[in-house]
């Protein structure tokens, strides 16, 4: 006798659109035609769609099936090379499930990595700050890194920092001027107690010139042309021996 695709689909748990779709990229064969020209499924048809069914719930893709040969009732390589890439995979999800809970607890940024800035820094830090730091986090390396998170533990209480982070983009020469002599020293104490807190390519797989790049990027993008103009002041003040 025989089924339909109708009857076939439904005993599958299936829909005619899958039952179709498998014809349609070669996962199934082409049953034999009645005289009336309707289709006629098997239980070799039945056995087929439920193979693929239960394949694809174990997580494999169509285009993987489709290498298995309906001979073997086992395919042990492939299920082994699945069941190691979804360990992977739950690995993955712990590792994520664990962050989550740490953000949780101490609510901070998605886009920062747990551990870099302290929650409570982090509530304090101004947007264009908060945004630097995420480039840093992604062309700096892990040592480096580990002494800016080290360095941001604390919330800033210079007010200096308040005069930097306030300042407006017109801002004239003298107040930039007086902004970046005030900056110049809290700068030089940030550098003297924290040394590895330098913007270097040590420990990553860039360029200098990629990482300075990216830095000189962010820095253009984040800050307005009054505070730009200060950090080249203080960065010449820095530099400057007799200073």
């Amino acid at each position: 006798m025989g089924w339909s695709t109708r009857e076939v689909a439904q005993l599958a748990g299936t829909t005619l659109r899958a039952v179709r779709h498998y014809h349609d990229i070669g996962l199934l064969t082409e049953p034999h035609r009645r005289s009336n020209g309707y289709k006629q499924y098997g239980v070799a048809h039945l056995v087929r769609i439920l193979r693929i069914r239960r394949l694809t719930e174990l997580g494999f893709s169509l285009s993987q099936i489709a290498t298995m040969q309906d001979t073997d009732d086992q395919p042990v390589e492939a299920l082994r090379t699945l069941d190691a890439e979804l360990a992977a995979t739950i690995e993955r999800l712990q590792r994520a499930r664990l962050e989550l809970a740490v953000i949780l607890r101490q609510p901070t940024p998605a886009e920062l990595p747990p551990g870099v800035v302290a929650p409570d820094v982090v509530s304090t830090m101004p947007p264009a700050d908060r945004s630097f730091i995420v480039v840093l986090t992604r062309v700096l390396g892990a040592d480096t890194m580990r002494a800016w998170a080290d360095m941001l533990r604390k919330p800033v209480t210079d007010p200096v920092a308040e005069r930097f982070n306030t300042l407006p983009a017109d801002a004239d020469e003298q107040t930039c001027a007086a902004v970046a002599r005030d900056l110049a020293p809290y700068v030089r104490t940030l550098h003297a107690k924290n040394p590895e807190a330098r913007i270097t390519n040590v420990g990553t797989r860039y360029s200098a010139r990629l990482v300075q790049q990216a830095v000189s990027t962010a820095l253009a993008e984040l800050y307005n042309p009054a505070q730009l103009d200060v950090l080249r002041r203080t960065n010449r003040l820095l530099s400057d021996p007799h200073d």
